[in-house]
């Protein structure tokens, strides 16, 4: 009895295995055709980027107010 069983066993468990095999050989094939999906952290942080540049790109530098009369202070006499 044992023998049968074993008879129908191995060579049963055998094909499962080559077929799973296949099965996932095909998965991660389709898996590498398809664009990697990004994370909702990676997201957020390339938005807050690109807000901050754009507001680099949008900053203009303050300019100083000088009191009249003393544009001649660093010049040497």
């Amino acid at each position: 009895m044992y023998k049968i069983f074993m008879l129908i066993a191995i060579p049963a468990l055998i094909i499962g295995w080559v077929a799973y095999a296949m099965w996932m050989r095909k998965v991660i094939e389709e898996e590498k055709q398809q664009p990697k999906q990004e994370s909702k952290r990676l997201k957020r942080t390339k938005s807050e980027i690109a807000d901050w540049a754009q507001q680099m790109a949008n900053f203009k530098k303050p300019e100083i107010e000088r009191p009249p009369g003393r544009n001649d202070q660093n010049k040497p006499e």
